[in-house]
């Protein structure tokens, strides 16, 4: 069995014969817009980044827009029609190295709605905002939404996705940056418009959302998500499986902060490790070991997750 059909078994909860190690077979493409920059400098919203050495993050002095009342004066959308997507379709079309009877394409669309809104508000403001300018940030987040989905259409178009890494964190170490009830109303509301648009091009939605959200993974579930990933232990993983049996694949979980990245960290606490996610999350399909979060690891401990992840991941399935 090819990696490309094994993995969409994963995600189908159809008889996979091994857990993928992260995203096998997948090929990402970015969209012809900067939502972040890889060095500092301004994204195509006008959003400052600055840079050190673990990457590009938001600049605090700078807020593109200062009275959420204002937005539709003070912020400038990205002008989609002055990409150049023919160029685009011609040059990925024509990679040699792309086999898409290998490959699931997958585009990548970043910092989509939530963190966009504080991008371009600042994080104090924009949580206020969802509290005491509940019509404005309504407005705001239409029309975020109305160009995240006119930016799926083009892309698809351009292209012909297989699967979308659609990223959003909309969680803390401990909890959502929001009540449930506000998260359903204002972004939960429109994340479903964006899904609707990808379920009707029959496109794979692969959620990217950090944080604590177990509050709102039935949301998820019901709104039609395929994956959700990186699946950070502070939710509890296992239970949610045994939830949504058959419902949803869970991408990553593998313990950045207390195991991968914790310093003194031995090889077979790393092992362990990877066993215990797949044993939690990896029955009937629906499981892409992954680390919970990227950083940068030592090498060794790597090593001996892909290698645990090789042995067991298809032991598993042969019990």
């Amino acid at each position: 069995m090819q990696a490309k059909e094994n993995l969409l078994r994963v995600i189908k909860h159809d008889s996979p014969e091994w857990v993928p190690n992260g995203m096998e077979s997948v090929i990402t493409i970015a969209p012809p817009i900067v939502a972040r920059p890889g060095s500092a400098g301004f994204d195509s919203w006008g959003v400052k980044w600055e840079w050190d050495e673990g990457g590009t993050f938001p600049a605090g002095d700078h807020h593109v827009c200062t009275d959420i009342r204002e937005w539709r004066k003070q912020i400038r959308f990205p002008n989609l029609d002055a990409c150049d997507w023919a160029k685009f379709a011609s040059d990925w079309g024509g990679r040699e190295d792309i086999d898409r009877a290998a490959h699931l394409i997958c585009g990548f669309i970043e910092l989509s709605l939530f963190e966009r809104s504080y991008l371009l508000l600042g994080m104090e403001q924009a949580l206020m905002a969802y509290m005491t300018e509940r019509e404005s940030m309504e407005q705001l987040l239409a029309a975020i939404t109305d160009f995240n989905i006119e930016l799926i259409e083009r892309f698809h178009a351009a292209i012909g996705l297989d699967m979308i890494w659609y990223g959003d964190d909309w969680g803390t170490q401990d909890r959502l940056f929001m009540r449930p009830d506000i998260w359903r109303s204002s972004v939960g509301k429109h994340t479903r418009r964006v899904y609707e648009c990808m379920k009707q091009k029959g496109i794979i939605i692969n959620q990217h959302s950090c944080g604590k959200i177990e509050e709102i993974v039935g949301d998820l579930v019901e709104m039609g998500v395929d994956i959700w990933n990186p699946c950070q232990p502070c939710n509890d993983l296992a239970a949610l499986k045994k939830r949504f049996p058959g419902r949803l694949t869970f991408c990553g979980g593998i313990d950045s902060q207390f195991v991968l990245d914790r310093p003194g960290v031995t090889l077979e606490e790393v092992r362990a490790e990877v066993r215990k996610r797949i044993d939690e999350l990896a029955e009937k399909g629906g499981y892409i070991a992954a680390p919970s979060h990227s950083v940068r690891y030592d090498p060794k401990i790597i090593d001996a997750m892909n290698e645990e992840i090789g042995l067991y991941g298809r032991e598993y399935y042969r019990r």
